[in-house]
């Protein structure tokens, strides 16, 4: 639960307010009810109406919308793989509720869920009955057989050939599907489970053991039948692609969004800028994960090689970008996401990034359409009438992004949802 969920009015004095939409902090003062913010007053006129609200003095603070983070693995961040394939069923699933307490205490408000059975955790989060963010589920990522979501053993029949399901599909984590009836059913299946968008795995991966990473996965008749059973539940489909080949077929097929990139060229960056198709990607550096495999951690480099290419011809070109980390199985490194939250700032503007990881996410999820289980308020914003999420920092990280990297210290106030989680302010 949180600090402090009365539900009474709460109002925020002597902060700078960035608003996620605009270039500067300003000063001013926010007020919320119950769920919602109610007003936001810029310049230094006294607070009126008071009575009754409970006043938190900012103390020269920059108040900011509640972070987000486009491409999380709940179910995968706070475990390891032998978690997910050995350790009992409810294990990955407490692990999902640590992981979602964390995020929320790092400043992230909203997270999109790129692989895992998180509508559960979803509901629960949103009940307020645990602390975490808000989630897009899009439950189990669709694979091909011996593609990135294809955790079978190499000696075992594959499950379209009557084989069993791996333990990855038997918790949710992935489906593997081949032919487009199997996929239109794989996504449906998802959909059945409260997905809010689709995840398909259209090239190979840097964990996964079957798949170089210039591989193409899923025919176009395949991925053209995950989008159509999407496109008939009002939302999307993404995909795992790294290659420019399997970036354009994904996109001729009707997909909206790309994760990862890393290894297109430039003409095909410009291609989705063209086609107005976002572009989901993460500031990886080659340490962000450990892999035991020789062969992983070689693909781990030659990923990490292409992030500086992939960002410049983006911004370039005038793609929609998103932000995201993709931090899995590596619990030591969980708290990487603030980290990569501010490498942002290689590539952007304080201002820029803060833009990119609050309002400029938000209209990603906003593409779930009337899947969208928060369309009801504006995310990601300061604004009247907007959704209650927001963060009050010691520093300015509209000048200085860094601040955003030591959370604990540094975050002073943490709201979601009109709920205290953190108060450090009195």
């Amino acid at each position: 639960m949180g600090v402090d969920d009365s539900g009474a009015g709460l109002l925020v004095t002597n902060v700078r307010v960035f608003d996620g939409i605009g270039e500067e902090a300003v000063p001013g003062h926010v007020r919320i009810e119950r769920d919602r913010i109610a007003e936001v007053v810029t310049g230094r006129p006294s607070p009126r109406g008071t009575h009754g609200v409970r006043v938190l003095d900012g103390g020269g603070g920059t108040l900011i919308p509640g972070l987000t983070d486009a491409h999380v693995h709940l179910f995968a961040i706070g475990g390891t793989m032998a978690d997910l394939q050995l350790a009992p069923t409810g294990t990955v699933y407490y692990q999902a509720l640590a992981s979602a307490r964390d995020m929320l205490m790092r400043g992230f408000t909203t997270v999109r869920d790129m692989a895992g059975d998180t509508e559960p955790l979803r509901r629960v989060l949103d009940r307020g009955l645990f602390p975490g963010p808000r989630i897009y589920p899009s439950q189990a990522a669709v694979s091909q057989t011996s593609g990135h979501g294809d955790f079978g053993s190499v000696h075992e029949v594959p499950t379209v050939l009557g084989g069993p399901q791996s333990r990855t599909e038997q918790i949710g984590f992935t489906r593997v599907a081949d032919g487009p009836e199997r996929v239109l059913a794989a996504v449906r299946e998802q959909l059945r489970k409260g997905a809010t968008q689709i995840k398909v795995m259209a090239g190979g991966g840097v964990v996964s053991e079957f798949d170089p990473l210039d591989v193409l996965q899923f025919t176009t008749a395949e991925l053209e039948a995950a989008v159509a059973a999407a496109s008939d539940w009002g939302t999307y489909v993404t995909v795992h692609v790294y290659t420019s080949e399997g970036v354009r077929r994904a996109v001729e097929a009707g997909v909206r969004c790309i994760e990862h990139g890393h290894l297109t060229d430039e003409d095909t960056i410009r291609y989705l800028a063209e086609r107005n198709v976002w572009l989901s990607t993460q500031p990886f550096e080659v340490d962000d994960h450990h892999y035991a495999s020789a062969d992983s951690d070689r693909k781990n480099r030659e990923v990490c090689e292409g992030v500086a290419r992939t960002f410049g011809w983006a911004l370039e070109h005038g793609v929609r970008l998103a932000f995201g980390t993709d931090l899995v199985l590596d619990p030591a490194k969980a708290h990487r996401q603030s980290e990569m939250l501010v490498r942002l700032g290689r590539y952007l503007s304080p201002v820029g990034a803060l833009k990119m990881a609050t309002s400029g996410n938000a209209e990603l999820f906003r593409l779930s359409g009337r899947r969208d289980p928060y369309r009801a308020a504006p995310l990601g914003v300061i604004a009247p009438g907007a959704w209650a999420d927001l963060l009050v920092v010691d520093g300015d990280p509209t000048t200085d992004l860094s601040v955003l990297a030591e959370p604990e210290r540094n975050l002073r106030l943490i709201v979601k949802n009109g709920v205290v989680y953190k108060n450090e302010l009195g």
